[in-house]
């Protein structure tokens, strides 16, 4: 076998691809091994190979007609570095005969070709949802481009477990995660600046988490539309999709997505220089934000919406408002909790850079000016690195935003920007 030719070279997200993620939750190893051979562009002479069986024998377990025994399954796995834990197994150790005689039926049962036919079951709705937190995970760090093919397919898949499930007691957790998945692939395609595509899977999302009779969540989906169509241009719209969230919600709404909801709605205001309103959203966020230091998030809410997370939305405002000084401390102020992601640096760091030009151009600074382009320079590496072309978009406003004279760094910057056209 040649070096390398092993399952463990296999990138981790393989392992979340909707086709692999179903064989594995149903033991479907005729799949899972084919899976796996396409993967190294293998024939079946080069598994069987790498696993120390004849050619023969290999085509008859990809046929599903060679049923496996738990040691060879094991064995297998071993060999091509599959996540046994995904599979369910046990440890050797304290087995009985009899238990392995019983699992040894059950993997010959799962030699049935078609992974996509495992009935749904109460572990379906929590299988999904790991799939979209691994693939959210490598978000942090992978271009949208590479991951939205995989999240895609497992919406789609997520999808036609759903329409299987509409009779069964498991409807609504499968609807649920359906529901977080859509809403993953609406934000890699907003970072694509695929608005289109990225404005249907935010509805999917919708439409699902109200299939779910899951309020919050439904009402998280809006918000995140709502916040989605005010960067895109159209405040008008994301007041309207706040509304619709809190009627959503109902009158008991829990402090921490009133906090959320009333931040997004003063970027509305700002962004139509309605400075009153934004003051007044402002202070509802921030008197819910108080509220919600006494408990913790409701789900969908992973982390609590503290004081930093509310003064990164201040600065927000204070930069749409033309304020660069009360913009830059909020700024400050924000960046006291965990640092952000890459692609999110970049676009707070835009932010900055375009408080820190709004300041330099009121006191005539071209130092200051300089020092703005410097930033937005370095924000702008981060989303060419990240093939992030919501990063590179919203470099392209901060340029159009700018007339003033033009400096080596603007004419750096320039050229820069001019690259990413190539």
């Amino acid at each position: 076998m040649l070096m390398g030719q092993t399952g463990r070279s296999l990138p981790p997200e393989f392992w979340s691809a909707p086709a692999v993620a179903a064989a594995l939750s149903c033991c479907d190893m005729p799949t899972l091994l084919d899976e796996i051979r396409r993967a190294h562009g293998w024939a079946q002479t080069d598994l069987a190979a790498a696993l120390g069986y004849s050619q023969s024998w290999v085509s008859k377990v990809l046929r599903g007609v060679q049923p496996l025994t738990v040691d060879q399954i094991r064995e297998i796995s071993h060999k091509l570095g599959i996540p046994v834990h995904l599979l369910r197994f046990g440890t050797p150790e304290g087995e009985s005969t009899t238990k392995r005689r019983d699992f040894g039926k059950t993997i010959a049962l799962a030699m049935l070709p078609v992974p996509a036919r495992c009935e749904v079951d109460e572990s379906t709705a929590s299988t999904l949802t790991a799939i979209t937190g691994s693939q959210r995970r490598l978000d942090a760090g992978t271009p949208a481009r590479d991951l939205v093919r995989s999240v895609t397919g497992h919406v789609e898949m997520a999808n036609r477990l759903y329409a299987r499930s509409e009779r069964s007691p498991f409807a609504s957790g499968i609807a649920a995660a359906v529901s977080e998945a859509a809403g993953f692939a609406a934000w890699l395609h907003a970072d694509m600046h695929d608005i289109g595509t990225a404005r249907t899977y935010y509805r999917h999302a919708i439409d699902r988490a109200r299939r779910a009779q899951h309020d919050l969540l439904a009402a998280y989906m809006l918000g995140s539309l709502a916040a989605f169509e005010i960067d895109a241009g159209d405040p008008v719209l994301g007041l309207a999709l706040l509304n619709e969230a809190r009627e959503q919600m109902g009158p008991k709404q829990h402090p921490t997505p009133r906090a959320w909801l009333a931040s997004i709605e003063a970027l509305a205001h700002s962004a139509r220089r309605n400075e009153d309103e934004a003051t007044r959203a402002l202070l509802v966020a921030e008197q819910a934000v108080e509220e919600a230091a006494q408990s913790p998030p409701p789900w969908p809410w992973v982390f609590p919406f503290d004081q930093a997370k509310f003064a990164g939305y201040r600065a927000l405002v204070a930069v749409r408002l033309s304020q660069p000084g009360p913009a830059l401390a909020a700024f400050a102020e924000s960046l006291t909790s965990a640092q952000p992601a890459p692609k999110q640096r970049a676009v707070i760091m835009l932010e900055v850079a375009t408080a820190v030009r709004q300041g330099g151009q009121r006191r005539h600074d071209d130092a200051q000016v300089d020092e703005a382009f410097r930033l937005a320079d370095e924000a702008l590496g981060t989303g060419v690195t990240y093939a992030s072309e919501r990063v590179i978009q919203r470099a392209r406003r901060f340029r159009r935003e700018y007339s003033g004279p033009i400096t080596p760094k603007v004419r750096e910057f320039d050229r820069r920007l001019r690259a990413t056209l190539a």
